[in-house]
């Protein structure tokens, strides 16, 4: 379906007690994702759509899960990775459930199981899951799938990349063989591949960027120093820009060490990291999104499914060591059409690493190997060329 004769929600099949509630949203115009795969999903078609995180996939898919749940009185049930998004798409649902009296379960790890039976005695229309937490509901019988008509997996590969994959399958067994799968994913490994396969029926594929595709209007940059010097550099992009930083590191001593580092600055720095409870994950994300700590220092946990606008630099303190994840990291920054920088601090011997990227992404990014510090500027540039000027650019 072509986007560009600009279609409005009004076009896509959408229940009109929906569409008031997305009018009173103030949205009108669907994005891509929303535009191929509502009219699809409304008429109960299994999907598998590829698409990158911040591209609108949650009302792609809960604008039609919500729509069958008015009509046919069903539950509908969302399964992804991490708490931080399960919270997230909740928020989002609940946007325009509200005006349904829909109810909405978090099932999530790291919070009290009360509170979880609570939701679940009142009989949830839909239920946001991740798939270790609702593995210990379905043996406790806490939870049955027997009603869930409109099943969706929410980031498959990053539930692949975390070992999930028995408890994806275990759900996608107890569920009922009548029902709607959605599966939507930023790449397509083999895993997933077999996954649709086995258990989705005659799948639409939906696919609004290339896998692959890095998120538009991002500047990317590389800079090749020694290991010992890159938190000199870090610094240096820190103090030289006012906006929010998100920086990645590979391990959560590293993350630690980091922020205290740079707190001991002087710096207004936050962490986040697996080894954080639920209450001081979410915290350290209010502190981020609302200015309070303009640097968030993280793992690949705030890789994925983390909806903050605004952030406008990625720093790649240690490059990922799946190149997927790179396109995942930098995609945190030019989001609704914003544009934004990220900035990758490689080592000598990281060069297949760049070059892995570069194949994914099918572009050639700008290196600059073993820049001075107190010759580079880490300020926006004022054209293109920004880094022509720089030390010998290495040659792949």
């Amino acid at each position: 379906m072509n986007t560009k004769t600009e279609i409005k929600f009004s076009d896509l099949e959408i229940d009109s007690r929906i569409l008031k509630s997305l009018k009173g949203l103030n949205l009108d115009t669907p994005t891509p994702i929303q535009c191929q795969a509502i009219p699809i999903a409304i008429k109960g078609s299994d999907i598998v759509g590829i698409a990158q995180t911040g591209t609108g996939k949650t009302f792609a898919f809960g604008i039609p899960m919500i729509q069958k749940i008015l009509l046919e009185r069903s539950q509908g049930m969302v399964i992804v990775p991490t708490r931080e998004l399960a919270i997230q798409v909740t928020e989002s649902l609940r946007r325009i459930a509200k005006d349904f009296n829909l109810n909405i379960a978090t099932i999530i790890g790291g919070e009290n199981m009360g509170k979880q039976l609570f939701a679940l005695r009142r009989r949830p229309q839909i239920i946001v899951a991740t798939p270790g937490r609702l593995i210990d509901h379905l043996k406790r019988r806490t939870i049955k799938l027997d009603q869930i008509k409109t099943l969706v997996l929410d980031e498959a590969d990053m539930m692949f990349d975390l070992g999930f994959t028995p408890q994806i399958e275990e759900i996608l067994r107890q569920a009922p063989k009548e029902k709607q799968t959605m599966l939507f994913s930023a790449t397509m490994p083999p895993e997933i591949a077999r996954l649709a396969a086995n258990h989705l029926k005659l799948p639409i594929r939906i696919e609004v960027a290339p896998q692959g595709t890095a998120a538009d209007n991002v500047e990317q940059t590389v800079f090749v120093l020694k290991a010992n010097e890159r938190f000199s550099y870090l610094e240096k992009i820190i103090k030289e820009n006012k906006g929010s930083i998100l920086v990645f590191v590979r391990t959560r001593y590293s993350v630690r060490d980091i922020t205290r580092k740079l707190v001991s600055l002087g710096h207004h720095a936050t962490e986040i990291h697996s080894d954080l409870s639920l209450v001081q994950r979410r915290k350290s994300l209010d502190s981020f999104k609302t200015g309070r700590n303009r640097i968030m220092i993280a793992t690949d946990v705030a890789a994925r499914g983390l909806d903050i606008n605004g952030i406008e630099i990625v720093i790649n303190y240690d490059l990922p060591d799946n190149s997927s994840d790179y396109i995942h990291r930098i995609g945190r920054t030019a989001r609704a059409g914003k544009s934004g920088r990220a900035i990758s601090l490689a080592t000598p011997n990281q060069l297949k690493n760049i070059r892995a990227i570069e194949s994914l992404m099918k572009m050639t990014l700008k290196v600059t190997e073993f820049a001075k510090l107190e010759t580079i500027s880490y300020r926006k540039p004022r054209s293109k060329n920004f880094h022509s000027f720089h030390s010998r650019r290495r040659r792949f």
